[in-house]
């Protein structure tokens, strides 16, 4: 059935997503062109995303004691009917409790509930549902999830809440906005989630991970030409992909072939940040790399990082001599907000270096009177929620609620590459397009984790990749490079420096 199989090809949907994501809209368009214009039935598209969720289902429960599907109207509905009509079929006792009268249904969700009717799955109304067991299905709104939901559609989602058992959802959890990612008031909290045709944006970021749970993709046996009809809303990073982008070294290379990195930061009580993006830059291949800071910090970093060249420099001044040795800055890990602190920025800022911009670098930036040019083609802009919202001068919420839309408005204002950094972190392009990384856990919730991956930017930029490139490298290694220590010691408890061993491992890698 399905153009995209795991292992086992007898399973109609996969774990592996494919690289293009969409909006809400596309994938309807799509759902519209392999009818009219490929022939395929609707009521076959949508037995087969019944198929898809309900093979998902006993792939995650084998043997439910029971199946609740919870059914709203539309489409959704109509897949939701399906899996309740192929749980009868297997003798597994399955209700559905419809929040809309199924028999005002029309078209194939008509034609889905009649198949569950004719199968005897017992229907009623949710305020007669009595407390269920084993499964809850999640049928009730998909990609009509767009802003405020009628009451009954939020007593419904609190039911599910309320109930504890372990839910699937079709397409996309009820109260997931597919676009944005953002929660549109009361939402379900999926374990898994099967979505069909294309793959929605607003699953990967945002309180898309969250709430998502298991994401699996099924295309319903479309042909190519229906997955091709739309242009890629944003794109799904790959790192296998990206690893390819490395250039492989010269028998003969040596320390000058492979850039200078000079870190800039640490200011009093953040010696600790510069030292960690300094020893990323090193670990990622950066020929030589610098760590310009506070003078009372080179003996401990020397001690931590010998391969690190730590300077001691207490004015602008004597930064500006030393500038000249760099083909990249590193610039805000540790930095502070001092007088110090601003003195970096403003002669970092003029030795007009390719810069990876984070942290205290950001909040100067924002604050606007340090850089009196705020546009700049040859930085990377790597800003949290708050330092975004501090950015463009509005709220962390506000940037949450649709973080496509703030990393656009972002690399718009500022120039250069933006990453957004967050559950899903979104890297805006210098043409505008969009990228998406759904790599990295709760874990890396600790400090530190952002001076890493500043020094992970700036240590393959040194290398010759271009900016973008070297950006959306670095987060996949990064997010992957946590994956894997949480893998092995689990996620409290992660600290920043752990990764390292890991990003070295990743770098060298042939994940082909």
């Amino acid at each position: 059935m399905s153009n995209i199989l795991p292992a086992d090809h007898s399973l109609p949907y996969s774990d592996c997503l494919p690289a293009d994501l969409f909006l809400a809209e596309q994938v309807r368009a799509m759902d519209r062109c392999a009818i009219d214009e490929h022939g395929i039935a609707g009521i076959h598209l949508m037995k087969r995303a019944g198929r898809a969720a309900f093979d998902a289902l006993l792939t995650h429960w084998p043997d439910p004691d029971e199946i609740t599907v919870l059914c709203g109207a539309g489409n959704n509905a109509g897949d939701g009917y399906v899996v309740a009509a192929l749980a009868s079929q297997r003798r597994i006792p399955v209700t559905v409790a419809w929040v809309s009268d199924p028999e005002k249904l029309t078209g194939d969700a008509k034609l889905a509930y009649e198949y569950a009717r004719r199968e005897g799955v017992i229907m009623l109304p949710l305020e007669e549902m009595v407390c269920p067991h084993g499964v809850v299905v999640d049928a009730l709104l998909g990609t009509g999830s767009r802003g405020d939901m009628r009451p009954e559609y939020v007593t419904a989602i609190e039911r599910v809440t309320t109930c504890g058992l372990p839910v699937l959802s079709l397409d996309l959890p009820s109260g997931l906005c597919p676009d944005s990612g953002r929660q549109l008031g009361a939402a379900v909290h999926a374990q898994v989630t099967v979505t069909f045709i294309g793959v929605k944006r607003g699953l990967l970021t945002g309180r898309g991970p969250a709430l998502t749970g298991k994401l699996y993709y099924a295309d319903l046996g479309v042909p190519a030409a229906v997955l091709e009809s739309q242009s890629a809303s944003a794109e799904r990073l790959s790192l296998p992909q990206l690893l390819q982008c490395l250039p492989q070294r010269d028998g003969d290379a040596h320390k000058g072939n492979f850039g200078h990195v000079m870190v800039v930061g640490g200011d009093t009580g953040f010696g600790g940040a510069a030292a960690m993006a300094g020893e990323a830059a090193a670990r990622m291949g950066a020929g030589l790399t610098s760590v310009a800071t506070r003078p009372e910090y080179v003996p401990a970093i020397v001690a931590r990082r010998p391969e690190l060249m730590v300077l001691g420099v207490s004015s602008g001044q004597e930064l500006a001599a030393q500038l000249a040795r760099a083909t990249v800055l590193v610039l805000g890990p540790g930095l502070g907000q001092s007088s110090w602190s601003e003195q970096m920025l403003q002669q970092a800022a003029a030795s007009g270096l390719p810069v990876v911009l984070d942290a205290d670098g950001l909040n100067l930036l924002a604050e606007g009177r340090v850089l009196p040019q705020q546009r700049r083609d040859n930085w990377i802009l790597t800003p949290h929620p708050g330092e975004a919202a501090r950015l463009l001068h509005t709220t962390t919420e506000a940037v949450q609620q649709d973080r496509f839309a703030a990393a656009r408005q972002l690399q718009e204002t500022f120039g250069g590459t933006v990453l957004l950094k967050g559950a899903g972190t979104i890297i805006c392009a210098p043409d505008g397009s969009l990228s998406v990384a759904n790599v990295g856990n709760p874990g890396m919730a600790s400090g530190g984790m952002g001076d890493v991956l500043s020094g992970v930017i700036g240590g393959l930029l040194a290398q010759g990749l271009e900016p973008c490139t070297a950006t959306k490298l670095a987060v996949c290694l990064h997010g992957t490079a946590a994956d894997l220590a949480v893998a092995e010691e689990g996620q409290r408890g992660l600290l920043a420096a752990d990764l390292m061993p890991y990003l070295r491992h990743l770098l060298n890698s042939e994940m082909l």
